[in-house]
């Protein structure tokens, strides 16, 4: 089964991101920051990560960057869901390598299709 990393410091926010991870058919495990999304995404190459943006320690704009450089990683497509939802947001998270936006709130049915065009 595919896993997905779910990189977000709120509880709760990674609690629904998992629902949908789970309701796709795919098994979720967690960072809470970005420099643990790091450490996470080398060990386990997750199908998929979810990045949250505003975070402690490492936010998601700067572990996208750094994901994508490194050659063990940069394979894995990466989401940023965020309530950074401004087009210039956009543009600097695929500046940064992001594959795709989610803006928060979203609809379930929104993560659950974004997970399936990158997770088969």
């Amino acid at each position: 089964m595919p896993t997905v990393l779910i990189v977000d410091d709120s509880k709760t926010e990674r609690e629904l991101m998992a629902r949908a991870v789970t309701f796709a058919g795919h098994s979720a495990v967690f960072a809470e920051d970005g420099a643990e999304a790091l450490e996470k995404a080398k060990t386990l190459q997750p199908a998929l990560i979810l990045m949250d943006v505003v975070m402690p320690n490492l936010n998601g704009f700067n572990a996208t960057r750094q994901l994508k450089a490194d050659a063990a990683t940069k394979h894995i497509p990466i989401v940023l869901v965020t309530t950074k939802s401004g087009d210039s947001d956009k543009f600097w998270g695929k500046k940064q390598g992001a594959d795709d936006h989610v803006c928060k709130p979203y609809p379930s049915t929104e993560l659950v299709d974004i997970i399936r065009r990158y997770v088969r």
